[in-house]
Formats: structure tokens, sequence, C-alpha cells
């Protein structure tokens, strides 16, 4: 690893060297990360486009949809452009503002991303559940409510996690291992005392994590014993393809990032490098496979998604009434 020299006009300067270990191969690293990247901006900003387009999606299901993608849009893009200038351009140093606020707006619309996937749990439920009244529970306006609630909720609880870190005394060593600007990697430089700080992030993240869970877990417990009281298998079938799409997107999201953080938590014999691309990945593959799942297993939007594609291939093509 390269050596860096701080003097105290640098107090305020922080180093992300991106890959320790890996640097001659940062441009050949920077290639799936920025087609990762590019692919889910394409596919969320396309379910966005669609939806809005179409009058017919205007409805709590798709509004939620939207929701995600951007979610998804905006957590990737709170860090994978700064990644990438430090693996294409060796940019490396950031201010403690700078990192403070990335550090904010990274956690705060994970922890959106997380209370809309509960929110989509609960649409499920009252889908299969209590068809009837679905219109009446779930109107759009009520789900930007729960859209609304969702972000203060994210807001309250991240916020003190930067203000706590912004009154710290910084060690010499201000190199943080990774392309963005961890928490626990932060408060691991503070040469003051940081018992505060690492107990309110480790409560918050299992506090988030097991509220989230739990009522995910709880609604989807209430479907399956709703599902096993039908007797026609064909209803069967049909009220489980209203979640396969919504499963696909909590399995990618929870199961990647319970892995990497079970790698970052108990791997220490896997070399750092390896830790720093999984926590990449983690926010990576989601965005991008989310849209394609979606895309492919909601009827409706898949419908739309092909009507606009064909009219793209077939720009001169219209649709022609009988007289």
């Amino acid at each position: 690893m390269a050596d860096f020299n701080f003097t105290n006009s640098d107090s305020s300067i922080f180093i992300l060297p991106g890959i320790p270990g890996l640097e001659a191969a940062h441009i050949w690293i920077s290639i799936p990360f920025s087609m990762f990247y590019i692919m889910g901006l394409l596919g969320n900003f396309t379910i966005l486009f669609v939806v809005g387009k179409e009058k017919s999606l205007h409805k709590p299901m798709y509004l939620l949809l939207c929701m995600l993608a951007l979610t998804e849009i905006t957590t990737s893009t709170s860090f994978v452009p700064n990644a990438l200038s430090i693996l294409w351009f060796n940019l490396k140093s950031i201010t403690l503002k700078g990192c403070l606020t990335q550090m904010f707006f990274f956690y705060a619309l994970s922890t959106m991303h997380s209370a809309i996937l509960v929110t989509m749990a609960f649409d499920r439920y009252v889908a299969i559940c209590n068809p009837l009244r679905y219109a009446t529970i779930l109107s759009n306006a009520r789900i930007v409510k729960l859209g609304l609630l969702g972000m203060i909720r994210a807001v309250l609880f991240i916020l003190p996690m930067p203000l706590l870190l912004s009154g710290q005394p910084f060690c010499a060593n201000r190199i943080i291992s990774n392309t963005y600007c961890d928490y626990i990697a932060l408060t691991m430089m503070s040469c003051g005392d940081i018992a505060v700080s690492r107990t309110y992030g480790l409560v918050t993240a299992f506090v988030i994590a097991g509220f989230d869970l739990t009522l995910i877990g709880l609604s989807y417990g209430l479907i399956i014993r709703a599902v096993l009281r039908i007797s026609s298998k064909e209803a069967h079938q049909k009220a489980l393809n209203t979640c396969t799409a919504h499963i696909c997107a909590l399995l990618m999201t929870y199961t990647v990032g319970l892995f990497s953080t079970l790698i970052h938590r108990f791997g220490h014999g896997i070399a750092p490098h390896v830790h720093i691309i999984l926590s990449n990945l983690n926010y990576l593959i989601p965005p991008m496979l989310n849209s394609i799942i979606y895309g492919v297993k909601t009827k409706e939007l898949h419908d739309k998604l092909v009507k606009y594609i064909c009219r793209m291939y077939s720009p001169r093509a219209v649709d022609f009434k009988p007289a």
C-alpha cells in the first residue's frame, strides 16, 4: 500500500485507496463495477419511465416499485461515481464533511430501501389475504404517506451517526480501506471515546434490520397461511406468482447483504480486497437484477415494456382502426 503523509493542514482530509493490494487491476475491476451500475440505472429508469407514461400502471403496487427504483438509483449513485473516480483517476482524497455527507446519504437511502421492501410485503399480504378491501386499505395517497414515513425514519435513525463522528478527533492514519466512507472504519479511526458511536451504530443496525425482517416474516407467514387454506392448486399458483418478484428482491437484498456482513465480521482469514469487492457488489448487483426480475415477472409491466420496445424498433408502425 502506498504511504500517505499528512500535515496539520490536512487535518480534515481522509484517503479512500480503493481496493488495497489490487491497485494494478483497478482499471479492470472498474469495468464490471461500471457495467453493473449502468445496467442498474438503465433498468430502474426504464421502470420509472414506463410506469410514469402508462396511466393503467398508476396503482399502489407500481408506485411502490417506482419508490424502490428511486432508492436503488440514489443508493448506488451515492458512492459509485466516487468509487469510479478512485479506480479510474486515482482521486483518493475526501474531506471529513464530504465523507460524513456521503455516509449519511448512503445509509439513509439503504434504510429507506429496506422500509419500501417492508411496505411491498404488506402490499402483497393485503392483495392475497384481503383482496376485496385492497383499494380501501392501500390507496396511492396512503402509499405516499408510508414512503414519507420511511424517509423520516431513515433520517431520524441515521442523522445521529455523522453528528456523533463530526465532533470526534481523528488519529494520524486517516486511510479508509474502501471505495466509500464506512461508518465502522471511520469510528475505529477516532482517537477519542467511541463507546457511544459504536453502541449507537450497532443498536441502530439491529433495530432496523430486526424490525423490518420481523414485519416481512409476519406478512409472509400470514400469506402462506392464507394460501394453504385455498383448495384449488391453480389458485395456489396464482397467489404465489404475485409474490415471486418481491421474494426475489428480498433474497437479493438481504441474502447478499447478510453474506457480505458475515464475511466482514467473521472472515478474518479472508484477504481485505475480497471484503471490499463484496461490500461494493452488495450495492451494485441487487439494483441491476431487481429491475430485470420485476420487468420479467410482473405481467402488466412486462407487457408495457414489450410494447415500448416494439415501438422503438418499429418507429413507423402505427395502430390503424377500421373505418
